[in-house]
């Protein structure tokens, strides 16, 4: 399973709300960054092979190959003085880069 933070949660729903209809968060991973892969995060319909997931109400999908890697994370959200954004908790990850944004 892969969770979200209420405030996470929040923006999420902030921001599908100018996708438009019949779009949902696309959580993914795919290579590149300084660590091997990166996450990336897109508004998209539903796909056949999609996983549609559910956390705190708001619901979002992954590709089978991303959800290998990432099950068990938790995403927050942080718009503090740092503005760092979203931010992935992956327990797979055996390093990662110092934004955060990818791993290996």
């Amino acid at each position: 399973m892969i969770t979200l933070t209420q405030r996470a949660a929040a923006k999420i729903k902030e921001l599908q709300e100018d996708a438009g209809a019949g779009k949902l968060l696309r959580v993914f991973v795919e290579s590149g960054g300084c660590s091997g892969f990166q996450y990336g995060m897109s508004f998209d319909e539903q796909k056949a092979e999609d996983r549609a997931l559910e956390s705190e109400g708001v619901q979002f999908l992954t590709d089978e190959a991303s959800f290998a890697y990432m099950e068990g994370s938790k995403i927050d959200f942080d718009d503090g003085l740092q503005g760092k954004g979203f931010d992935i908790q992956n327990p797979n990850a055996e390093s990662t880069c110092g934004c955060g944004k990818s791993f290996s």
